[in-house]
């Protein structure tokens, strides 16, 4: 291949890389914002205010929960068949999902019926997302150079600000365009306007090349037979270290967007609409931020970077919720800006970070397992903890130590990180068990 033609299909690697993952994004935080504004009374009404809160994030972690599982079994055929087949499977999954979520009638319709196919639609997003982050970062990162894997893996970490951006300002176009009908069927058009969306990512992903890296794993006849049982086997540490570092980037940020719009509206009485843009401005920013962090990872060392985004997030825990306590128009914008800028540090360099401590037969499972395996303890439950805490003490004081912890688990994790794997696909595990006989 010509090294214009690389450079071509190194960019169309980079673009459905991003694009994609930015739709599956916009799928996913589309349920977050509807959970904290809109779920509780259509979909669990009658209870009080705080249960109807505590199960619309109920709901929102089982998709959480899910996301593991979607990277093991996603991993297994990203190993075995190829990252492009598998991201194409794990868009139209989770675009058909939200879709079907658009559709759902409420509980004063069809009763308990409503909430169980929401929990059902929840956990094939759930799955979905789980197939798509290691996929789409192997995409990227497996088409650049050893010395700018940072910024080429930081592309489809665009995704996110991308998905946060287009679903938070879809909640606020039909905030304003339905008016007081927004809880009826506005907050439906988000959720419809999804399978749009996938028409286009599938359009984009299905013109890009396999990716090098993998490319070079089955000429050398050196596929994974069971790439995620030998990840877990071989390099349990890496994954379990993936994911705790995860704690003080993951758990912090879906209360800094998700948690901060019941936070914002039902505790300090802000409007709607004035935390949302607020978020969405947040989100602009990190269209920026995440590949400047990516890049600079690139310079200075991933751990490094990595290290300085944790350390500045554990000591923003106070700020921030003194920030948006003081209800200053200007301060909590302030809050908010400043809580996704430490993120981004983190977020920008994390997929490298991740991605590098696997092989190449056993990176898609073993990234994706780690970095999924933090849904089940950072993500999904960030947001049920902080609602818990705010109902029985009223305070934030006890949810900024939770995020002070979250930094000092992550930071240990980061040091007992192992180094960047080998170059060379990991051997197979039957041609390693038949060396192990022969030499004893």
């Amino acid at each position: 291949m010509s090294h214009q033609d690389a450079r071509r299909h190194r960019r169309r690697a980079v673009v459905a890389a991003t694009v994609g993952t930015a739709i599956e994004w916009y799928d996913f935080f589309l349920y977050g914002t509807a959970a904290a504004l809109v779920f509780p009374a259509l979909f669990f009404p009658g209870s009080s205010p705080f249960a109807g809160v505590l199960a619309a994030f109920g709901t929102q972690f089982v998709g959480f929960a899910a996301r593991p599982i979607g990277a093991a079994i996603f991993g297994h055929f990203g190993d075995r068949v190829g990252r492009k087949a598998t991201l194409v499977t794990t868009l139209v999954m989770m675009g058909i999902s939200t879709f079907l979520i658009g559709l759902l009638p409420g509980f004063d319709a069809i009763g308990v019926a409503a909430p169980v196919l929401l929990i059902l639609l929840r956990i094939v997003q759930g799955i979905g997302v789980g197939g798509e982050w290691g996929g789409s970062v192997l995409l990227s990162m497996e088409w650049g150079s050893k010395e700018r894997r940072g910024f080429m893996a930081s592309w489809p970490q665009v995704g996110v600000p991308l998905g946060l951006l287009a679903s938070t300002g879809m909640i606020a176009l039909m905030s304003r365009v339905a008016g007081p009908d927004f809880e009826t069927w506005g907050w439906r058009v988000p959720f419809l306007v999804s399978i749009v969306l996938v028409g286009i990512g599938l359009y984009v992903r299905l013109r890009v090349l396999e990716s090098p890296e993998f490319t070079a794993v089955k000429s050398q006849r050196a596929v994974a037979r069971r790439p995620v049982w030998e990840v877990i086997r071989r390099q349990p540490r890496a994954v379990l270290t993936s994911a705790l570092v995860r704690m003080s980037e993951q758990a912090p940020f879906y209360l800094f967007i998700t948690f901060v719009l019941t936070y914002g509206t039902k505790h300090l009485g802000l409007p709607r609409s004035e935390v949302l843009n607020y978020t969405m401005l947040g989100a602009l920013m990190g269209l920026v931020t995440v590949p400047l962090f990516g890049y600079l990872s690139d310079v200075i060392g991933r751990r490094r970077m990595y290290g300085i985004g944790i350390v500045c997030t554990g000591l923003y825990a106070f700020p921030y919720f003194g920030l948006l306590n003081t209800r200053s128009a200007g301060l909590v914008l302030l809050a908010v800006l400043l809580s996704l800028l430490f993120h981004d540090m983190q977020y920008g360099p994390q997929a490298a970070l991740i991605a590098e401590s696997f092989g190449p037969n056993v990176r898609y499972s073993g990234a994706g397992l780690g970095y999924h395996g933090a849904s089940l303890i950072a993500g999904g439950p960030a947001p049920l903890i902080a609602a818990a805490i705010l109902e029985k003490t009223g305070s934030s004081t006890y949810i900024s130590w939770y995020i002070v912890a979250c930094a000092v688990i992550a930071m240990a994790a980061l040091l007992l990180m192992p180094r960047q794997a080998p170059e060379g696909p990991m051997p197979n595990e039957a041609p390693a068990r038949a060396a192990e006989t022969a030499d004893s």
